[in-house]
């Protein structure tokens, strides 16, 4: 679907450019974006969206929906405003914890403000669909969203309050979930393509949300704070907490007995390795940390550290948090620096470890003992491990899980994720249809977001220049931006040649302003970002006119007719 055509005086724009970068901005994005008149702070997290920001927003926001149409999606609009209730039944009322905007009523009954709306999605399909002959179906929505982000920043990349698109799919078998997850892919690609965005398509995990498969799409840039790996060699890419290793168990025969040692003051890595003279890699790290308030321990090799992260997706919905000195009262099993597996893995606490403490291996660990350690505490052996997950933070050079090559670490922005949700929130609600054989069905769901103001902000990132934003033509607030320099014959050209343009079904931003300098104006419109900037300057009494590309600077002088020619094919 084309823009519709429109002329924009800037004499009659409300917009106002700032030379200087806000104090409070670190990021390319949010200081461009303030600098140019897009977006204003009202407070922290909240942003208001300003004449030229809301028009790059609705345009993310149509090539969405255009997507979202095309693969059969139905748009609806939920309430922002939900009872506690359905939030409760799926247990997000107290796993939400912070996060969540709470209020009450003036009769006391609990309210929130919208995160996500898997549980009124749920809740409205139940309502509307009682057969199979009513599925597949695909709903989705683009609305505003609210976090209680304890330290909102970069601008609109991570405030309270945000615009996305969530979207929905409701299937009879998990065959009918995988094919809407494969459309949802799809339309991602192409959204993403569409806006111009750099993007790369990672494994995730599932976490609090549950299901079978979950991939996040990441713009990979600086300001980025999600970490992903991406493989040289192959097609490989995860984000950093969907990394998983492969280790083979080792033949642990060769090991002598454990041997207990003299090890005074070595309460740290650092420091038992100094004083046995041996790497790092070569003990064993046990973390202590409570999961739902139950005392856990976490194995790594001495040279790695534990993701707290990775860890808590991994075991989600519980809590997890470091253990305390209070949390040792009372335990004398649990000696504070020394703790070792061995003796007390499925005893005095439940023991996880990362694949790399496989079967076989030989550390020097704890001796649960004050000032002692132990040599040849052999895995399998000496202790069992009750889980094994990926829990270390990722290094660059770890091997590639597909094919063993050092893998790369980069820093990128989420502006998608695709769940495969199960039956997670339809088991919640009872979420049923008649099936073909006459019998209920239980529905299975798909869950799929993309960030639409985040989006913004991912575009601003990977594409501004030394001069300002540079936007992609699909998303950018007009197709041309006509600058008048400065005298009237000037501004007669320029109001000229924008009509024309406009004329020709194109987008027209014409600095008409009187009183500010043609440097004002040409800062201005580097600023703005428009990808064309025409000029009506020297030659204008020669109705000539000069067309500069934003992106790449090239400049060319053509007359009025020529210049509307060029830019209308």
């Amino acid at each position: 679907m084309a823009h519709a055509a429109q002329v924009q005086r800037m004499s009659r724009l409300m917009i106002k450019t700032l030379r200087d970068d806000p104090a409070d901005a670190e990021t390319a994005s949010h200081k461009l974006l303030v600098r140019a008149g897009y977006v204003r702070r009202s407070s922290a997290g909240i942003w208001t969206w300003l004449p030229l920001g809301k028009k790059v927003l609705e345009n993310v926001s149509r090539i969405v929906r255009e997507e979202m149409d095309a693969i059969g999606g139905q748009e609806v609009l939920l309430p922002a405003l939900l009872p506690k209730e359905p939030y409760e039944a799926s247990g997000r009322w107290e796993e939400y914890g912070d996060l969540l905007f709470r209020l009450k009523d003036r009769k006391g009954a609990d309210y929130l403000l919208g995160p996500t709306h898997e549980e009124i999605f749920t809740l409205t399909v139940k309502d509307q669909c009682t057969s199979y002959k009513d599925l597949p179906v695909i709903l989705y929505q683009i609305q505003t969203k609210y976090r209680d982000e304890a330290r909102p920043r970069s601008g609109v990349l991570r405030g309270r309050e945000f615009q996305m698109k969530d979207s929905y799919s409701f299937d009879t078998t998990d065959e009918g979930l995988e094919q809407s997850y494969a459309l949802h892919r799809q339309a991602y690609q192409k959204i993403f393509e569409r806006l111009g965005l750099d993007y790369r398509i990672v494994s995730a995990v599932s976490g609090a949300m549950g299901g079978s498969a979950s991939e996040e799409f990441l713009a990979p840039a600086a300001a980025g704070e999600d970490t992903f790996v991406d493989c040289p060699a192959c097609d490989y890419a995860a984000n950093t907490e969907a990394v998983t290793v492969k280790v083979e168990p080792a033949d642990g025969s060769a090991h002598g007995p454990v041997e207990e040692l003299d090890t005074p003051d070595t309460p740290t890595i650092e420091s038992l390795a100094e004083h046995l003279g041996v790497p790092a890699s070569a003990t064993l790290k046990n973390l202590l940390v409570k999961v739902d308030g139950e005392i856990v321990a976490v194995g790594v090799p001495g040279d790695r550290e534990v993701d707290l992260g990775k860890l808590g997706e991994h075991l989600a919905p519980a809590t997890v948090e470091l253990v305390t000195a209070e949390d040792f009262t009372g335990r004398p099993e649990l000696v504070r620096g020394y703790v070792g597996p061995q003796g007390l893995a499925g005893k005095a606490f439940r023991y996880i470890a990362d694949p790399r403490v496989a079967p076989g291996t030989s550390w020097i660990t704890g001796a649960n003992k004050e000032g002692k350690h132990a040599r040849n505490v052999v895995a399998g052996r000496d202790f069992e491990v009750d889980d094994y997950l990926d829990v270390v933070v990722v290094e660059p050079g770890d091997p590639c899980p597909s094919c063993g090559t050092g893998l790369k670490i980069d820093r990128a922005i989420e502006i998608g994720h695709i769940f495969q949700l199960g039956r997670k929130y339809a088991d919640a609600f009872a979420l049923d249809v008649l099936g073909q054989n006459g019998k209920p069905a239980r529905v299975t769901m798909g869950s799929y977001g993309i960030g639409v103001s985040r989006a913004v902000a991912a575009l601003a990132e990977q594409t501004h220049d030394g001069s300002g934003l540079c936007w992609p033509r699909e998303v950018a607030p007009a197709d041309v931006h006509v600058v008048a320099a400065g005298k009237a014959k000037q501004t007669e050209l320029a109001l000229e040649v924008g009509e024309q343009l406009g004329a020709a079904g194109l987008r027209v931003l014409v600095d008409d302003r009187a009183g500010v300098s043609p440097g004002v104006k040409f800062t201005d419109a580097e600023l703005l970002g428009v990808p064309t900037i025409v000029v009506a300057g020297r030659r204008a009494a020669e109705g000539v006119v000069e067309v500069k590309d934003r992106r790449t600077g090239e400049r060319e002088e053509l007359t009025v007719e020529e210049a509307v020619a060029r830019l209308s094919a």
